[in-house]
């Protein structure tokens, strides 16, 4: 097989995550961590790109867990930069390292960000949840909202997350960028970095509240 650029990178960020932390770890999380092991698969939304140490999405996604009553042993498997693509060939390294009772996959904004096509997308999640969701394993597929483009670019985008999420039998949130977006845009620089797309520490709390309720019914599943 020849090897094109892109499998190089692909392959590149699955080795990258050989040498990621395992676990969460935040303020409240830092001690021993019960309940299902729950794989957090996605790109630098997942990852916590620009924030400090237990500021990102896991850190904050466990701690609301844990006092929701529903704790969880969450892995932090995000690679900033990283497309669907790229997580195809990574999840089954993850599967195989993490040996994880549930997963979480957020993927396909940097997909958008590229302008690439959802049909290729679908078919990249496609297989990653096919791989995710072997022997049963309970899924939570986390979509999001296109940037702005072609009006038939971003209903197309659109609607492959309720499609996938039915095929999988996955657990859905649509958009993990709707609480935001719903802050009028003269008012939502706080919950943004510098680079006006990356969830600020405020941000990320403004996120996990949307996004802890389904979380916790995949963790109800995976118990």
């Amino acid at each position: 097989m020849t090897l094109t650029r892109r499998h190089l990178l692909a392959l590149s960020a699955a080795t990258a995550l050989m040498s990621r932390p395992a676990l969460a770890q935040s303020g409240a999380q830092s001690g021993a961590q019960t309940g299902p092991r729950v794989l957090c698969f996605g790109d630098s939304l997942t990852a916590g790109y620009g924030l400090r140490r237990g500021e990102g999405l896991v850190p904050r996604l466990s701690d609301w867990l844990q006092a929701a009553g529903r704790p969880a042993q969450l892995i932090d498997a995000g690679l900033s930069g990283d497309t669907t693509y790229g997580g195809r060939v990574r999840m089954p390294v993850s599967l195989r390292r993490h040996q994880p009772d549930a997963v979480i996959v957020e993927l396909g904004g940097n997909d958008m960000l590229r302008r690439w096509q959802p049909a290729q997308a679908e078919e990249n999640l496609d297989a990653i949840l096919t791989s995710a969701g072997q022997g049963g394993r309970p899924l939570l597929l986390v979509g999001i909202h296109a940037p702005a483009g072609d009006a038939d670019w971003r209903r197309a985008w659109a609607g492959i997350w309720p499609r996938l999420a039915e095929r999988h039998g996955a657990l859905l949130l649509q958009d993990l960028y709707a609480p935001l977006a719903r802050i009028p845009a003269a008012e939502r620089a706080p919950y943004l970095l510098r680079d006006g797309v990356h969830p600020s520490a405020q941000g990320v709390r403004v996120l996990v509240d949307h996004l802890g309720p389904v979380a916790a019914e995949l963790v109800a599943r995976a118990a």
